[in-house]
């Protein structure tokens, strides 16, 4: 059975892709952002337990987040699951709401999250890296069988280093969308 497998290797790109979205919503802009909580987690019934499952989460104004908590009984461990995040934020209790004051961010800290952000498509470029590796590897082990020829293996090589390069090209640029984002508000 063939080892190479174009549509796994392309998944597998995508995925390291849609990570790096995915870190990179979780960096502060200075703007209200839902996504920004996502990395939070609760202590609540005995588990730690995701903010979005335990509370709901909107922006009403530009520069402030709000957190529906649904059960009472949850606000402190949400407020400390919020706490120990480390976002920079200032949780508020308004009754069942918490209420999270954006601040501005000085040029120091943009700086700062805009070099994360370019250390986090490092890690998704070495991730599709890896992967165009492991596509490669496969491409020999499938010659080495006899299961495809020399030429099948070009083709198939070609076709993984132009994936690579879709993917490499998404990454730099949803980093460099980032980074203005970042630098400009």
């Amino acid at each position: 059975m063939a080892q190479y497998d174009k549509a796994d290797i392309e998944r597998r790109m995508a995925g390291a892709v849609e990570s790096l979205k995915g870190d990179l919503a979780g960096l502060r802009t200075g703007r209200a952002n839902t996504s920004l909580l996502d990395p939070v987690v609760c202590e609540v019934y005995g588990a730690m337990m995701p903010l979005s499952q335990v509370a709901t989460v909107s922006a009403p104004e530009p520069r402030m987040l709000s957190v529906q908590v649904w059960d009472k009984g949850n606000l402190t461990a949400v407020e400390k699951g919020i706490a120990h995040a480390n976002l920079g934020l200032n949780p508020m209790i308004d009754g069942q709401t918490i209420r999270l004051p954006i601040p501005d961010l000085t040029a120091e800290r943009r700086k700062e999250l805009a070099k994360l952000a370019g250390q986090y498509a490092e890690k998704a470029k070495i991730a599709i890296r890896n992967v165009r590796r492991d596509g490669m590897e496969a491409l020999k082990v499938d010659e080495k069988k006899k299961e495809i020829s020399e030429d099948d293996r070009k083709r198939s090589e070609e076709d993984v280093q132009k994936l690579t390069d879709k993917y490499v090209a998404q990454t730099d640029e949803a980093a460099a969308k980032k980074e203005q984002e970042i630098l400009t508000q």
